[in-house]
């Protein structure tokens, strides 16, 4: 019906089959015919054939060509709006503290990217500390961290556990340490609280700087277990055993944001 009705406008406006059939590309006949066909489901005459080529519109013609300007103009928006949300991505961008970022992220993202592909996802990599502070500033909308913050109005989720170990040779100094603000910073400077130890230590920003000097035979240092392959370590005890936590952004409306978030807490689920 919105075929013949585009027709019906351009002969309309045109008054003539010929010039009609040149604008919309198709032959002179073929615009007889869908007017013809229009006629026939409306069951009245639009125009008057006046000679070979004059044509006079109706006074049905007259109201139909009202009515199918305002028609087709809402059925032209209503295509553009369906096209806009058919096309509309989410974004998703993640912040990701170390150990998740090398050790657990890659086998989620396997699994995530496939599951939604109409999601365009993003990753950084920073710390506990940083990825709350960028949630809140509204850069995130998914953080992964590694310490039990509070995080105020930023939903927190617990993950898989994560077991630390002490890594690399025994006696070997100095001490390779994260920054305060990363989450196992706390674990270590606990070890060293409890077992009175007040070795030289070497602040490294990076879990991986730090796994390469240990492969090295440089230092000693806690680490996630996921990490120590290559390197010596030494099990501790069930204390030092950390969980790993999703932040979710608060004001997430989107259906696909809130079908990923499940699905990162099911998929977590199988890993407890």
């Amino acid at each position: 019906m919105f075929k013949l009705l585009e027709t019906f406008r351009v002969v309309y406006e045109t008054r003539n089959f010929s010039k009609a059939g040149e604008i919309l590309f198709i032959s002179q006949p073929s615009v007889s015919s869908q007017i013809k066909q229009l006629e026939a489901e409306l069951k009245t005459t639009l125009f008057l054939r006046n000679g070979r080529k004059e044509i006079v519109a109706t006074l049905q013609a007259d109201l139909l060509y009202q009515g199918t300007l305002d028609l087709l103009e809402n059925w032209n928006d209503l295509l553009t709006e369906l096209s806009s949300e058919r096309d509309q991505t989410t974004i998703c961008r993640i912040g990701a503290s170390h150990t998740f970022a090398v050790y657990v992220l890659p086998n989620l993202m396997k699994e995530l990217i496939p599951e939604f592909p109409d999601i365009a996802f993003s990753i950084r990599l920073l710390n506990s500390m940083e990825v709350l502070e960028a949630i809140s500033k509204y850069e995130l909308e998914l953080g992964f961290i590694e310490k039990p913050l509070s995080t105020g109005n930023v939903e927190r989720f617990t993950l898989m556990e994560d077991q630390l170990v002490l890594a690399g040779n025994q006696g070997d100094t100095p001490w390779l340490v994260r920054e305060p603000s990363s989450g196992v910073y706390y674990y270590t400077k606990r070890y060293l609280e409890e077992n009175n130890l007040t070795p030289p230590l070497l602040e490294v920003h990076n879990n991986e700087v730090i796994r390469e000097l240990l492969k090295s035979g440089i230092g000693r240092s806690i680490i996630s277990k996921r990490a120590v392959e290559g390197i010596p370590y030494q099990e501790l005890p069930e204390g030092y055993r950390r969980n790993f936590y999703l932040l979710q952004r608060e004001s997430l409306e989107s259906e696909a944001m809130t079908r990923c978030i499940d699905f990162i807490l099911n998929w977590s689920s199988k890993y407890n």
